[in-house]
């Protein structure tokens, strides 16, 4: 067993080639870059977070899933939070595993010049923020983790689910629901994306400035 007065802190641990090719991978997994991929490269989806996850069949002679349709109320909605543990189960999982490969450091490392500076926290939680791109749900569990873990403190918190709150699992819902719009669009598909993911970090930074002026009494002993 290793001792705990001479275990290497997880934040001192040396970063190697191993947890930078991790954290291209998360990156990759959550981004949503091989999203629909066009005919011939649909393999690439084997990379992609959203077509890991899949979705439920339909009943026999019907067009419904499990949740059936017409439903309300209570019962509705816990078959619904049924339907969300594939991905939110699938995402903690993935990143744990490429958190033991180091992808948590190394993302401290890339990150933290990026998103301390607009956002105020560190690296490493860009991991939970690339996951909401796809899964609103993800994000938020991972997220979770991080708080329970003491990574992060309530002010990051706070800050982190403004971001993720707007335009949640933005690059999902674009390329599902957006997607029957995309012929009437006047500009490149992929320019509105940009400007969602630009206003979420915008939106991310009101709200820190807000925490660290309006609220700061809130958050002196965190």
């Amino acid at each position: 067993m290793t001792d705990p007065q001479t275990a290497v802190p997880e934040e001192k641990k040396k970063v190697g080639i191993g947890a930078f090719i991790a954290l291209a991978l998360a990156i990759i997994l959550f981004s949503g870059v091989f999203y629909r991929m066009p005919a011939g490269k649909e393999w690439l989806g084997a990379f992609d977070f959203t077509t890991l996850i899949g979705h439920f069949g339909t009943i026999a002679g019907s067009k419904n899933t499990f949740t059936g349709a017409g439903g309300d109320s209570a019962r509705a909605g816990f078959l619904f939070s049924l339907s969300l543990f594939p991905g939110v189960m699938l995402a903690l999982g993935l990143i744990e595993v490429l958190a033991h490969y180091g992808a948590l450091r190394a993302a401290q490392v890339i990150l933290t010049p990026l998103l301390y500076p607009i956002l105020g926290v560190p690296g490493y939680t860009g991991l939970a923020l690339v996951t909401d791109l796809q899964s609103t749900d993800g994000g938020a569990a991972i997220t979770r983790s991080l708080y329970d873990e003491g990574r992060i403190t309530k002010k990051h918190l706070v800050t982190i689910c403004a971001w993720q709150y707007a335009g949640a699992g933005c690059i999902n819902n674009y390329y599902s629901t957006v997607s029957a719009l995309f012929p009437m669009f006047l500009c490149p598909v992929w320019v509105p994306v940009i400007f969602i993911l630009l206003f979420k970090f915008v939106g991310g930074a009101m709200i820190r400035f807000v925490l660290s002026t309006v609220y700061k009494k809130d958050f002196e002993n965190d």
